[in-house]
Parts: structure tokens; sequence; C-alpha cells
């Protein structure tokens, strides 16, 4: 099972930097999910900047969200903000 996001920051425009329950972190790039009508809200600065941590992975206000495994398994590890 891989682990939950406990902490998450969106960088710039389109990078969320996640702290995850093993103690890694992780730089995830949300730009791979624009071309998805789901996800296209997201490039908006503002908007993407209102990220929360939810129920161990993350979401937007429009209920935009992905999947803990995805954003473990998709993010550069050990990177450090």
């Amino acid at each position: 099972m891989n682990p939950k996001v406990i902490k998450a920051r969106a960088i710039g425009k389109s990078f969320l930097y996640l702290k995850f329950t093993s103690g890694e972190s992780g730089l995830f790039d949300v730009k791979n999910y624009w071309n998805s009508s789901f996800f296209s809200e997201l490039q908006e600065n503002g908007y993407f900047k209102k990220v929360q941590v939810w129920n161990g992975t993350v979401k937007w206000p429009n209920e935009q969200d992905f999947a803990p495994e995805t954003l473990y398994l998709e993010s550069k590890k050990n990177i450090r903000y």
C-alpha cells in the first residue's frame, strides 16, 4: 500500500510539493493532466493554489482530486522546498 499525503503546497503554476506518511517528500506535476476537461480548471493559478489535503490525498473546491497512489508513484521523491 502506498503512503498517503499529509501536507500539500502549490509551487509555481503546476507543481505540488507533497509530504507523505512515509516521511518522504515529492514533487508532482499537475500539468500532465491539464488536457482533461476535469482538471482544466487547475490551469488557473489562483484556483490551483486552493489545493487542500483531504483523506490522504489532495482536492480542490470543485472536487478535482487525484488518487493517493498516483501522487506517490508519479512524484519525484525527496525534493525539498
